[in-house]
């Protein structure tokens, strides 16, 4: 599947201001909503319409579900009734437990709340039918726009609705969110987490109850109080135990709120108890203290708890940090950028590297403090074309004194100085991490290699952290071509070379690009330890057009034998970063093979290169090696003034270089 390029580079923080409008007419949804009212009709969202593409990709409704708005459903429909409580949220016939655990703890946070579900739109004056949501998506708010027809059947609401039926925030909400990830169908089965972060772009930090710390209550009485929001889980061993009732009242698998702790005397003794909210609402916690239960049999029979902290905030502090934060968006791309983990050598080193500069110590401390958190995109989208979670996570290594990329060789003699807990098939990973003032690099990848996907990478720091993605440009350092070798010292190979050329050449002595495919097919063909197909005789043009000082569009003797010493040179590399002795060249074999001709080339160049030049295989035969490098060089000619003017290596904007390398 394709991944659209985003500019690499470290990016600011957006602070949630004005949302980007996302609807496909490009209008907000106050311009929709009073275009529906000049008109005098009701909005109809073509972008989510009212149709079963909308409900499912892989199924078919099993009923006949029928689409209606509130009002046609009761007579008097409130947006909002009595306030948004967690009682507003039952779960309907869809398998999206975590979201609803997510909502029901989003209305214990007045503030986020007000955020997601903005208060400027109800069922009275200025009803147009149309509602609009606002969710955080890769660092950056989207104002999402739906109408208000919902799947009934005999009419009553199919999925997620509030216990007063006359209320319809809750319901329009899911929709709106299902809108966001492509249909109703692509909400089943999820960590409350992700729509916790949806909700306020906080971060996300998961503990295991049996590995928690002591001061664990403490925890999660201070999250509580500062507005994180809160779920928990029991897990499953197996797709049997999935919605499977413990004897105490308990669901496996299903997501849980938080909504509160308390402490109360009991017999003498401090008890401490915590509130879970089960958002399906048919079974309940049958133990002691009923609605509550004693924090000691929480921690017995939950396995998981998810905490969405509105700030990376340590939960065992008492003061407040202003964070640092910094985002960069990436992509894993197959045959270039996807290396999987470490325990895949050859090609772990092409992964997205990213440099960290850590300068200052936090208060009083000599270590720095960072949370670093890696989200794989849009997964849930795209699950109607068969895409799930990959596993992900990420090693953070000590950034050696040298400019560049690091290579393979780094990372065989090297251990990271830190990584993720896991790798896990989980949208995002994230951790805290201490390290002392100094220089990192930060390599997010999947565990296998060759999968492809977008990320989004958050760094959040106490201080001020300086961060660079080492695949944010291109560098040309072309070594000046050899001097024709004198006749008296040719070898018998160039002699005869010279009498071919001599043979082909016309009475001006020079070849045309007919002559010159001639030529390289017949020398090129004949090698045994390169797989050669055929030069096209555009290929040969470009050669001329690459080795013709004179302009007149043919190869003079000591033109032509530049270039065959520059060919022998590149046959060479070729055979040398062959590693596996094939004949072709791997694409990760080629980003090495680059760099040694005189090419750094960025990651989304690379992308671009291993997408015209490999096969299926992602393997390159030598005319595609020699296609290749034929162009790079060609368009280093071209912003070769660039270079003169500094006596450095050309820089190219990665657009210049796209518009000049696409186009030759």
């Amino acid at each position: 599947m394709p991944y659209l390029y985003r500019p690499p580079g470290p990016q600011a923080h957006p602070v949630p201001k004005d949302a980007r409008a996302t609807h496909s007419s490009g209008q907000s949804f106050e311009q929709l909503r009073q275009g529906c009212l000049q008109k005098g009709i009701l909005f109809e969202d073509v972008d989510f319409p009212a149709n079963t593409a909308s409900l499912f990709y892989s199924q078919r409704p099993q009923v006949p579900f029928v689409w209606k708005r509130p009002g046609e459903i009761v007579k008097n429909p409130e947006f909002i009734l009595g306030g948004a409580t967690r009682t507003d949220i039952c779960q309907g016939e869809l398998g999206d437990c975590w979201l609803l655990a997510a909502i029901a703890s989003l209305t214990l946070n007045d503030r986020a709340l007000a955020r997601v579900v903005p208060q400027d739109q109800s069922f009275g004056p200025g009803y147009a039918g149309i509602f609009h949501f606002q969710f955080w998506q890769h660092s950056e708010w989207l104002d999402v726009v739906v109408d208000d027809r919902l799947p009934t059947f005999r009419d009553r609401l199919v999925f997620l609705h509030s216990a007063e039926h006359s209320e319809f925030w809750s319901a329009l909400l899911e929709k709106a969110y299902a809108k966001l990830n492509g249909s109703y169908e692509a909400l089943k089965g999820g960590s409350a987490l992700e729509a916790m972060e949806d909700f306020t772009g906080g971060v996300a930090e998961t503990f295991q109850t049996t590995e928690a710390p002591e001061n664990f209550y403490e925890i999660l009485e201070k999250a509580l109080k500062r507005g994180s929001l809160l779920s928990c889980s029991i897990d499953t061993r197996n797709a049997a135990e999935s919605e499977a009732r413990t004897p105490f009242g308990l669901i496996k698998g299903h997501a849980y709120t938080i909504t509160g702790v308390d402490q109360v005397n009991f017999q003498g003794r401090n008890m401490e108890l915590v509130r879970v909210r089960n958002p399906w609402g048919h079974v309940e916690w049958n133990g002691s203290w009923s609605d509550r239960m004693a924090f000691k049999d929480f921690k017995a029979h939950f396995d998981k708890v998810e905490i969405c902290n509105l700030t990376p905030d340590a939960l065992e502090e008492d003061a407040l940090h202003k964070w640092e934060v910094t985002v960069h968006q990436g992509s894993w791309v197959r045959g270039s950028t996807a290396g999987g983990c470490r325990n895949f050598l050859d090609t772990f080193w092409t992964n997205p590297q990213i440099k960290l500069s850590l300068t200052e110590t936090d208060e009083g401390q000599k270590e720095c403090t960072f949370l670093v958190a890696l989200m794989q995109k849009d997964r849930r989208k795209l699950k109607r074309f068969g895409a799930d979670m990959l596993t992900i996570g990420y090693a953070i290594y000590e950034w050696p004194d040298k400019g560049k990329r690091l290579d393979k060789d780094f990372f065989r003699y090297h251990a990271s100085r830190a990584r993720s807990k896991s790798f896990i098939n989980l949208r995002e990973v994230s951790d805290r991490f201490k390290l002392p003032p100094g220089e990192y690099v930060l390599i997010p990848s999947t565990f296998e290699p060759h999968q492809e996907a977008d990320f989004c990478l958050r760094i959040f720091s106490e201080k001020k952290a300086i961060t660079q993605d080492m695949d944010g440009h291109v560098d040309f350092d072309l070594p000046q071509p050899a001097e024709p070798s004198p006749p008296g010292q040719e070898t018998e190979e160039e002699r005869q070379f010279r009498d071919l050329f001599e043979h082909i050449a016309g009475e001006d002595l020079e070849v045309t690009a007919e002559g010159l495919e001639y030529v390289l097919n017949a020398v090129l063909q004949k090698r045994k330890d390169i797989k050669f197909k055929k030069l096209s005789l555009i290929s040969c043009r470009n050669i001329i057009s690459l080795m013709d000082a004179s302009g007149n569009g043919k190869l003079e003797l000591d033109e032509f034998k530049v270039f065959w010493d520059k060919l022998k040179q590149w046959i060479n590399l070729f055979l040398r970063f062959d590693d596996d002795k094939s004949g072709t060249m791997s694409s990760y074999e080629l980003r090495t093979a680059l760099r040694a001709a005189g090419f750094q080339l960025s990651s989304h160049l690379l992308q671009l290169v291993v997408l015209r030049y490999t096969d299926e295989q992602l393997q390159l035969a030598f005319d595609d090696f020699l296609n290749c490098l034929v162009r790079l060089e060609n368009a280093s000619r071209v912003f070769q003034a660039l270079s003169m003017k500094t006596k450095e290596s050309i820089r190219l904007n990665i657009n210049e270089f796209i518009m000049v390398t696409m186009n030759i």
